[in-house]
């Protein structure tokens, strides 16, 4: 692409660079990838956008049709809406070069653009993947820094949104760290086995929070997970694998004390006490986690998080649907819930 674009447009300035959506700007992708929307492509941010179709049109006559052994050339699928790679012999490519502007570009993505302003309410209403995603992939040209300065920002949270994070999931695992058990107690293995889930869920977000890493949607929370190779992991295994809810509660007590210790060594609150109690006296242990919910709140410090007068948390502790998560508009709907001024 760079050799067609240097010579026949050599005004034309832009960034190039392959991130937002895709297995494959992550990493994950497989051969079973390579069904839909997986190929060849790039995002191209150019300055001036005058002569975009232009430029995408003569791409489709001169781009070569294969690159690294796979074909440029997407043709459809029996899935409408969706294509793949698809050799062919002549004629123009269907690429996937996308000529864009970045303004427009993240604020569809994002809802804003972060290089005019980010504020805590819009830390808090983007998902981690929409962050995983424009903060990862490979950028290939970039003259202005422009990319540079957005994935400088979205690097990571500001540290009081941080440790709001943090608190929601915390606050989760309080509400049903005892449920485990009690439901077991009546014989409900069913409901047992589906709140022991939840909280492992809970903890495995958590886990990457506190590691300072964008937990990804949930096709790959469990992969990205492994990678981190955090202690309690075999914890969390032997939780969802449990066949009985003592067993499952001492595993998730195990990964929660885990986290516990960890939550101290990071030095962020005062210390907490991580091990185990009684739940009001009854026979269920629990790390009564609110103690870090609060812990965590009486640390933050900027105004604008201090406000916030819930634990809730942020989105993704909100919910896991993933049409809501995916659109940016719907973001909003939530923004009073943080937003106290």
């Amino acid at each position: 692409m760079a050799p067609i674009l240097g010579r026949d447009f050599p005004d034309f300035e832009h960034a190039a660079a392959l991130i937002g959506y895709g297995s494959d700007v992550l990493g994950y992708d497989d051969e079973m990838s390579q069904d839909h929307e997986w190929g060849p492509r790039v995002l191209v941010f150019g300055y001036d956008l005058a002569r975009a179709e232009e430029i995408g049109d003569r791409l489709a006559h001169e781009l070569p049709r294969a690159f690294a052994g796979f074909p440029t050339h997407f043709g459809p699928t029996d899935d409408p809406g969706n294509a793949r790679i698809a050799a062919i012999d002549d004629g123009p490519v269907a690429h996937r070069v996308a000529v864009l502007d970045l303004g427009a570009y993240l604020r569809n993505r994002m809802g804003a653009d972060p290089r005019d302003r980010f504020s805590a309410v819009d830390w808090l209403t983007t998902p981690t993947q929409r962050l995983l995603e424009l903060t990862s992939g490979e950028v290939f040209a970039d003259p202005r820094g422009d990319l540079a300065r957005v994935r400088e920002t979205l690097a990571w949270y500001p540290h009081d949104v941080w440790l709001y994070a943090m608190a929601g999931h915390w606050q989760r695992i309080a509400e049903y760290e005892h449920f485990v058990g009690r439901t077991g107690f009546r014989g409900d293995d069913l409901g047992s086995r589906l709140i022991s889930a939840s909280v492992a869920r809970d903890l495995m977000r958590l886990g990457f929070l506190q590691a300072r890493r964008y937990p990804p949607y949930a096709k790959w929370l469990g992969t990205a997970y492994t990678s981190l190779d955090l202690p309690e992991r075999t914890a969390l295994e032997s939780a969802v694998r449990a066949g009985d809810w003592r067993e499952r509660e001492a595993a998730l007590v195990s990964a929660a004390e885990e986290l516990g210790r960890r939550h101290n060594d990071l030095g962020i609150t005062d210390a907490v006490d991580p091990s185990a109690r009684p739940f009001w006296g009854r026979p269920f242990s629990v790390v009564s986690a609110d103690r870090f919910v609060a812990a965590l709140r009486q640390a933050i410090v900027d105004p604008a998080v201090a406000a916030i007068d819930h634990s809730v948390g942020a989105i993704d502790a909100l919910s896991d649907d993933s049409p809501f998560l995916e659109t940016p508009r719907l973001w909003s709907s939530v923004r009073a819930l943080y937003d106290r001024a």
